[in-house]
């Protein structure tokens, strides 16, 4: 078991329409066709497929897709969409658990990187990518760029949403090199509260600079 934290029915109930932005065309474009340009006529792993965002709709351009998914609820969800013969999914943490065949691509998006907390795991995440990938095959990660030129002298949080319903925010432990995500989110009378881990993307290509806020890396398995 690696140190990623699982997640509870009742959030994974409610994510699809809390990342109910994420799932548009306007951001899923860019991104399915990065991916199904790099899969080519291969099949694709992707590393915590959680409830099928990025997977099914990859599964719906003729893309085979496999999933690895650590939470059982979050699979769950997913199964409401897309039956176990059109999209498997493996139960287990994306450093070491193992699926049958070998693919051209495997992914991981959205931050999800970020949910191994340390160093060794990480380590252990590309190396099962590795195995899992065919000769020339690629991994890509989606990761954000922690904004420490935000960062006043003294000062460990900042803001990236403050609204009505939502109040998000990052800290930032130097000394450890972790930075962790805040959410608090207005229901009614009632709020939620709610931290993901994160570290260090376009999906269009554009160059990356000092002043990207993500990048999109791609590693290549040698021929």
């Amino acid at each position: 078991m690696t140190s990623s934290e699982l997640w509870t029915r009742a959030t994974a109930d409610r994510h699809d329409a809390e990342e109910a932005e994420m799932s548009s065309a306007v951001v899923l474009g860019p991104t399915l066709a990065f991916l199904a340009e790099l899969a080519g006529d291969g099949r694709a792993l992707e590393f915590v497929v959680g409830t099928g965002r990025v997977g099914v709709p990859l599964r719906e351009r003729g893309v085979p897709v496999v999933g690895i998914e650590l939470s059982e609820h979050m699979a769950a969800v997913l199964r409401r969409k897309i039956d176990e013969d059109s999209l498997p999914v493996v139960i287990g943490d994306m450093a070491t658990t193992v699926v049958g065949g070998e693919f051209t691509l495997v992914h991981l998006v959205y931050n999800t990187i970020s949910n191994l907390l340390t160093q060794d795991e990480q380590v252990e995440c590309f190396r099962n990518a590795a195995r899992h990938l065919g000769p020339g095959g690629r991994f890509v990660i989606e990761l954000n760029v922690p904004p420490l030129r935000l960062l006043p002298p003294g000062q460990f949080a900042v803001p990236f949403d403050v609204s009505e319903r939502h109040l998000g925010f990052d800290t930032f432990d130097m000394v450890e090199q972790i930075l962790v995500s805040h959410h608090l989110t207005r229901d009614g009378d009632d709020g939620r509260y709610r931290r993901g881990n994160r570290r260090v993307a376009d999906w269009e290509g554009a160059p990356f600079t000092p002043d990207s806020t993500k990048h999109i890396s791609v590693w290549r398995k040698p021929a």
